[in-house]
């Protein structure tokens, strides 16, 4: 039998060794992501997560899951957003970032509304209608089973809960798409030799980013899983979009 192959940047590879080559490239570059973040962003991501925050209508006392969190930019926020009776759980794949996240929290001071699970978007480990928000924010790219991933975030949704996704997408401006490619392929990977030492990651970031669908292809993926009332918002003429769906 033939082993299923999927994408891995431009690549092709087996679907079982794409989480070993995603995990390998966040070891990699985990202790300068925040800081290639804000170097290839000129700092405008900090922009687009906070757009993304105001879209999950998060409120005091509620449960929100931040997956693929990384870093816990999201999660910081989401955890002030909650309070002291709600609960922003931090969860990655990997946990060389996991661990990244959870040191930027405790120095931040944030240590009572705030959990950590280290696990698989695709095979989320929480029971049925468990919150009332689900934010990914720059991760849903990654994962091999984008479908599978989508299904388990309705799953583990409160009826009335929303997901918010924040992603790179693929610009809707006339004269942008040569201007993007030509940073993202130069540019970039010569950010991550000089800053974080590893050209090839930030070359697959920039792969991985032409690989994802776009908008509306994605805004379909939402429907299929389950989410209505399903819009997006492009930001940055469309290098970034923020999707949003509901559960009912």
């Amino acid at each position: 039998m033939a082993k299923e192959t999927t994408h891995f940047g431009y690549q092709q590879v087996s679907a079982a060794d794409k989480v070993h080559k995603v995990a390998a490239v966040f070891d990699s570059v985990a202790n300068r992501y925040d800081l290639m973040n804000d170097l290839m962003s000129f700092g405008v991501h900090r922009l687009w997560k906070r757009f993304a925050i105001d879209l999950t209508g998060v409120k005091q006392g509620d449960r929100v899951l931040d997956l693929a969190g990384g870093t816990g930019d999201l999660t910081s926020r989401l955890a002030r957003l909650v309070g002291p009776q709600g609960l922003a759980l931090l969860t990655d794949i990997n946990a060389a970032m996991l661990n990244e996240g959870r040191k930027r929290l405790v120095d931040e001071g944030i240590v009572g509304s705030v959990g950590y699970v280290q696990a698989d978007a695709e095979q989320l480990p929480f029971a049925d209608n468990t919150f009332d928000g689900i934010t990914i924010a720059f991760g849903l790219r990654n994962v091999t089973y984008k479908d599978r991933a989508l299904r388990a975030m309705h799953r583990a949704l409160k009826p009335g809960g929303r997901v918010v996704i924040l992603e790179f997408s693929h610009p809707v401006v006339s004269g942008l798409q040569p201007v993007y490619d030509l940073y993202s392929f130069t540019v970039l990977p010569l950010l991550g030799k000089l800053v974080a030492r590893d050209a090839a990651s930030y070359r697959y970031l920039a792969e991985s980013i032409r690989m994802h669908p776009d908008q509306d292809t994605l805004k379909g993926m939402l429907e299929q899983a389950g989410f209505e009332r399903c819009e997006y918002f492009n930001m940055t003429g469309g290098i970034v979009a923020a999707h949003r769906g509901y559960k009912f």
